[in-house]
C-alpha cells in the first residue's frame, strides 16, 4: 500500500501512525522491533542531518533492509526537507514520501515551491507532505501568531495537491520548557475543511491524552524524533558509568533495548 492510501485510511478512521526519526543502526532496530513485535505500521523517518551523518544511499539500504528482516509494515520518509534538490535526491533513492518545509516562506512562495515537489513526485508515486504556519524549532520561541489558519490551510491544500499537512497549534520541535497545550479546537476547525491527512511535528513530551484527543480531532501522523535521541542517549551514558568496556558490541544493545520500549509505548497510545 503506499503510503499516501494508508494516511487517508487512517483519515477515515480517526486513527494516526507514528512516524520515528532514526539516526544510526541501533535507533533504525529499535522502532522496528517495536513495530514488528506489535506488528503494527510505522513512517521512518531521516532527516537531512542524518543523511549527512550516514550518507543517502547507505541510509536509505539500510532502512529497506532492516524493513524486510523484521518483517515490518514500514515506510522511508524525508523529514523536513529544505529544497527542491534533496527532494529529488530522497525520490531517486527510493524514498516512498517526502517533506518540502517552506514554512518559513510567505504562504505564495510556500504554495509555489511545493506545487513544484508535488510535480517532481508525481513521476515516482510518491506521497508528499508539506507544512503551514510556525511549528517552532529548536532554540525558536512558540507564537500563537504563527498558528495554521483554516481557510489558509484549505487554500493551500487546494492550490498544491498536497498529500498531507503539517499544522502549527501549539507544538514545538525538541524538548518543552513548560508542559504543550495543543488547540484542539483550532485542529478540529481545521480538520473540517481540510480534505488531506494532517500531521503533528513536535510530539516528543506532548502528555498521553493530548496526542490521543489529537487523534480523535484529525491528526493521522504522529512525529517523534527528540525523544528517541534523548532516550538513547540516557541509556547509553548509564551503560557506559563507572564502566571500562570498550565493545559498542556489548554497551549498544541496552541503548537499542530502551528505543524500542520508547516505541513500543508510543505505539500503544497511539492506537488505543
Amino acid at each position: 500500500m503506499k503510503l499516501q492510501d494508508k494516511l487517508f485510511q487512517l483519515k477515515t478512521e480517526r486513527k494516526a501512525i507514528l512516524a520515528a526519526n532514526f539516526y544510526n543502526f541501533e535507533t533504525l532496530s529499535g522502532i522496528l522491533q517495536a513495530a514488528s513485535r506489535l506488528k503494527m505500521p510505522v513512517i521512518l523517518q531521516l532527516s537531512e542531518s542524518s543523511i549527512r551523518y550516514m550518507g543517502l544511499t547507505v541510509a536509505a539500504a539500510m532502512a529497506r533492509a532492516a524493513i524486510r528482516e523484521y518483517n515490518a509494515e514500514a515506510w522511508l520518509h524525508l523529514d523536513h526537507g529544505s529544497s527542491v534538490e534533496i527532494v529529488h535526491s530522497c525520490l531517486e533513492e527510493g524514498f516512498d514520501s517526502v517533506m518540502i518545509d517552506a514554512s518559513e516562506k510567505s504562504l505564495d512562495e510556500n504554495i509555489r515551491i511545493t506545487r513544484q515537489v508535488i510535480k517532481l513526485a508525481a513521476d515516482y508515486k510518491a506521497n508528499v507532505e508539506a507544512e503551514l504556519g510556525f511549528v517552532a524549532k529548536l532554540g525558536q520561541e512558540l507564537n500563537k501568531q504563527g498558528f495554521t489558519q483554516p481557510d489558509d490551510a484549505a487554500r493551500f491544500v487546494d492550490s498544491t495537491g498536497v498529500h498531507s499537512l503539517a499544522i502549527a497549534i501549539g507544538s514545538a520541535h525538541g524538548f518543552y520548557k513548560q508542559e504543550p497545550k495543543l488547540d484542539i479546537g483550532l485542529l478540529a476547525r481545521i480538520s473540517e475543511i481540510v480534505t488531506v491527512p494532517l500531521v503533528l511535528h513536535g510530539c516528543s513530551g506532548i502528555p498521553d491524552a493530548m496526542l490521543q484527543d489529537a487523534i480523535r480531532h484529525g491528526i493521522c501522523k504522529i512525529n517523534l524524533a527528540t525523544e528517541t535521541k534523548n532516550t538513547f542517549m540516557m541509556a547509553l551514558k548509564e551503560r557506559l558509568k563507572n564502566n571500562s568496556e570498550i565493545d559498542l558490541r556489548i554497551v549498544f544493545p541496552d541503548a537499542t533495548k530502551a528505543v524500542a520500549d520508547l516505541i513500543l509505548k508510543k505505539l500503544k497510545i497511539i492506537h488505543q
